[in-house]
This record gives C-alpha cells, sequence and structure tokens, in this order.
C-alpha cells in the first residue's frame, strides 16, 4: 500500500473515542485553570494615562499666551554736535541742555527741543512770549490741536547772548521728550575772510597808484563788497540762536484691564484642566478600550467553538 493511498485510508476511516475518553476530557478541561486575560484594566491605564498627559501638554504648549503690553515711557534723547571751538556741554537748572557759546567768538547755535505739554494752544502763546522777553521773535508757527490730542511746531529766534536763560524757561513749559543741540563756531572762517579781505584791498590800493584800468578796479572792488556783505551775514546770522521747538499732548496710554484672581483661582484652573483632559481622554481612549474589548471577545469565542467542535466528535 502506498503512502498516499494509506492517508487516504486514514482520513476516511471514522475513529469513534471511546465515552470514558470522553468524559475524562472534559473533567481535564473543566479543571484547567482560565487562560489570563489579555486585557485588564491596569494595562489599560499603562495606556491611557501616557496618551491623556501628552495630549493635555500639548494643548498646554500650544495655547496661545496673551502677554499684556506695558506701555513704554518716552525716553530723553540727547546729542550735541560742538564745532571747533565749543564749550563743554553744561546742565541747565530745568534739566534742559546748556551749551555755554562765548561771545567774543562768532558761533551759529541751533536747538531742537521736543516738550510734553498738556494744552498745545497755551503752550504756543507761553513760548513766544518767552522769546519775546529776550529781544527774539518768532518766525515761524504751525500749530494743530483737536479735542483729545495737538501738537504744534514753532522757529524761535532768541538772541545767542540770552539762549541758555531762554531754554531752562522753554523746559519749563513741558515735560522734556527729546533735545539736540548743534554749535558750529564761524570765528576761524571770519579771520580767514578777513585776511583776504586785508590783501585785496592792498591790491586796490596798488592798482589805483598805478592807474590800472577801470574793469579791473571795478572787479577787484566788487569781489571785496562781496566778501565784507557775506561776513556781514555771518555776524547777523549769529548774533541769533535758532531754537525748533516742539510741543505735542501726552499719547493715550493703553487700558490694560488688571485681572484680580481670588483664593481659588489656582483650584479652579486645575479643575478646567482636569476637564480637558478628560474629555481628550475619553475621545481617544474609549475606541482603543472598545476594540481590545471586542478583540478579546472574539478571540474567547474562537477558542469555545474550537473546544466545543473537538468534544462533539464521535
Amino acid at each position: 500500500m502506498s503512502q498516499r493511498d494509506l492517508v487516504a485510508e486514514l482520513r476516511s476511516a471514522h475513529v469513534e473515542a471511546p465515552d470514558r475518553l470522553r468524559q475524562r476530557v472534559r473533567l481535564v478541561a473543566a479543571a484547567a485553570p482560565a487562560p489570563p486575560r489579555r486585557f485588564t484594566w491596569r494595562r489599560a491605564l499603562v495606556v491611557a494615562v501616557p496618551v491623556v498627559a501628552a495630549v493635555a501638554a500639548a494643548v498646554v504648549f500650544a495655547r496661545p499666551a496673551s502677554h499684556e503690553q506695558q506701555a513704554t515711557p518716552p525716553t530723553v534723547r540727547a546729542a550735541v554736535e560742538h564745532g571747533a571751538a565749543a564749550q563743554p556741554r553744561a546742565a541747565s537748572p530745568s534739566g534742559a541742555l546748556a551749551v555755554p557759546s562765548p561771545l567774543s567768538r562768532v558761533q551759529t547755535v541751533s536747538e531742537t527741543l521736543s516738550l510734553r505739554v498738556r494744552d498745545v494752544s497755551g503752550a504756543v502763546k507761553r513760548a513766544v512770549r518767552v522769546a519775546m522777553s529776550f529781544g527774539g521773535y518768532a518766525t515761524a508757527v504751525d500749530a494743530a490741536t483737536t479735542r483729545t490730542s495737538g501738537s504744534a511746531d514753532l522757529t524761535l529766534k532768541v538772541p545767542r547772548a540770552h539762549v541758555q536763560a531762554a531754554i531752562a524757561e522753554l523746559a519749563q513749559i513741558g515735560t522734556i521728550v527729546a533735545e539736540h543741540v548743534d554749535v558750529t563756531d564761524r570765528q576761524a572762517g571770519l579771520n580767514a575772510t578777513d585776511r583776504l579781505i586785508a590783501r585785496l584791498q592792498k591790491q586796490l590800493a596798488t592798482l589805483r597808484a598805478q592807474n590800472a584800468p577801470a574793469a579791473q578796479i571795478a572787479a577787484l572792488t566788487q569781489r571785496i563788497a562781496s566778501l565784507q556783505r557775506g561776513e556781514a551775514a555771518t555776524r547777523r546770522s549769529a548774533h541769533y540762536a535758532t531754537i525748533h521747538l516742539h510741543l505735542a499732548t501726552p499719547q493715550p496710554a493703553a487700558v490694560h484691564r488688571s485681572h484680580h484672581h481670588g483664593p481659588l483661582h489656582g483650584v479652579a484652573v486645575a479643575l478646567e484642566w482636569l476637564g480637558i483632559g478628560a474629555v481628550y481622554a475619553l475621545a481617544i481612549g474609549v475606541p482603543v478600550v472598545l476594540v481590545l474589548v471586542l478583540g478579546w471577545l472574539a478571540a474567547r469565542l474562537v477558542r469555545r467553538r474550537r473546544e466545543d467542535a473537538l468534544l462533539s466528535r464521535r
């Protein structure tokens, strides 16, 4: 008999187990300990707790933080540009910059002063009065006001001999926001111009003594007069210091609401985040638990059917 025929005969043979053997198998199956459960609540917690913690951390770090922007107080800025013979900077009693300008030298002084005031209209009138009280005047005034704000720009001319006192009084009109002082020495240039004029006058006297052509004498005379006019204009402009005054009302401060939390605020926040974590845990953990439970029940059912099929054979 070949192996193939033997296998076919064994498959076709109907072997019946004796009743004694069947009864013993049932007793062994009943006495066998239950298989360990693959799914336990401890294992579920081991899986669910890290998931909930990760979700809560992601929510906390992804939550936009509201940072209150505090209004930055304006800073006082000051810059001084010194000329060839400018004196060291000194502070006036009002806190404004005061750069001494010796009257023995010809210097041009220009100062820009920015003040924060409450009443722009009143400040403009007071600034003009200050300039006039020192023998000066206003060359330009540009002011604009509304119900809540206002600003003005003035250009004042004040004799250089009184510029420090004028700046000190102008600084009392409001709060200094910014200041810039520029002092340029013109004396060296004027001295060079004086020496040039002296040389040209000697040449002119020589030409007149030699009966030079009238056109040559007229040209030299015109050049000397032009140099003298320029020198006089420089001295006149240096007699007055220029003050550029900017006046403005304070900017409306940003309204910041202060949150005063009670003693139970921390507990409420903790409960809030626990609730959020619970929601995420339910949304993510419940489907996972259901899948595990259904898988365990299906495996148990398949195993029970296999046992019943084995025991039902005769």
